[in-house]
């Protein structure tokens, strides 16, 4: 029998979706991201996803100076590696977006492969009141949002990174990005092997079912044969049911409180490490490895630690 893959465990540490009311585990300042993607490293996440928060208020920013507050610790705390979202906020302009990727160079980043509706507005009604002021509407109102990425937008991600050798987890929401993104290769944005981020269960993209995960597995590999790795974010409830799936299927998993605020149902999680601890766990007990950051590094083609402006 050959030999089953090692699994890359990716976490996603802190996100542009839940907010301080919703978890105290949640990581907002500096010392917090910082604290909790190195334990995240330390419980077995090769690769480590990063957004930035306002230090007084926990909101979202996209300002380069606030992920310079974290990332230099965390690279000389692990050896992981290190993803930096380019989505990181629904208002801004692309150009915005990639200013951190611009000016820190990582070995990764998260780029979404289409445009969609992006809505989180039932969780407001879920609290009475609200640790800062700025949480309610940003909830409340986010089905107004569209998470814009047109194709002039990923190929301006594409031409600006491609000097920097950044790979990209490309974040395929529903099966027509996964067409966009071939479409994409076939001009030369893209260079196998590329590693593909099925994301199930936001309001607005594909839902949580495992026929779902067994269709965009398909249509991948139809698609994309031997180029491409894959992993899968389950959002909320779905994320350790699907990632163990995944695993089982050979793909790679995604966990972190930027997908889940749970550890199991109903129980909200201590830490982005409890979530790994337990996912690691998942995954060697039913007799898959679990993968180093060096090991994902060769999986991915990255161009290593060493190659960053951190």
């Amino acid at each position: 029998m050959a030999k089953r893959p090692k699994t890359i465990i990716t976490c996603a540490v802190t996100g542009a979706i839940h907010t301080p009311t919703m978890s105290d585990a949640l990581p907002y300042t500096a010392d917090d991201i910082a604290g909790q993607a190195i334990a995240a490293a330390e419980a077995g996440a090769a690769i480590l996803h990063l957004h930035a928060r306002r230090p007084e208020d926990g909101g979202v920013t996209i300002d380069p100076d606030a992920f310079a507050a974290f990332l230099p610790r965390i690279k000389q705390a692990t050896g992981a590696v290190v993803n930096i979202s380019t989505g990181g906020s629904l208002k801004n302009s692309i150009e915005e977006r990639i200013a951190p990727a611009l000016r820190f160079s990582p070995e990764m980043c998260s780029l979404n492969m289409g445009s969609m509706n992006f809505s989180f507005h039932p969780l407001a009604s879920r609290y009475d009141s609200w640790k800062f002021d700025w949480e309610k509407d940003y909830v409340a109102n986010s089905d107004t949002y569209i998470f814009r990425n047109t194709f002039r937008d990923i190929e301006t991600v594409a031409r600006a990174l491609a000097p920097h050798r950044i790979k990209f987890e490309h974040e395929c929401y529903d099966v027509g990005h996964l067409y966009n993104l071939r479409f994409c290769m076939d001009i030369g944005l893209f260079k196998a092997p590329i590693f593909i981020q099925f994301i199930f269960g936001i309001l607005g993209g594909i839902g949580p079912e495992v026929d779902n995960l067994v269709f965009m597995k398909r249509t991948a590999d139809r698609l994309f044969g031997e180029d491409y790795r894959w992993s899968v974010l389950g959002a909320g409830g779905a994320q350790m049911s699907l990632a163990t799936t995944a695993s089982q299927m050979g793909g790679n998993v995604r966990v972190g409180l930027e997908d889940s605020l749970f550890i199991s149902r109903g129980q909200l999680a201590t830490s982005n490490a409890q979530q790994v601890t337990k996912i690691r766990r998942i995954v060697e007990d039913l007799g898959c490895e679990v993968a180093s950051p060096d090991e994902a590094r060769e999986m991915l083609g990255l161009k290593g630690g060493d190659q960053v402006a951190f």
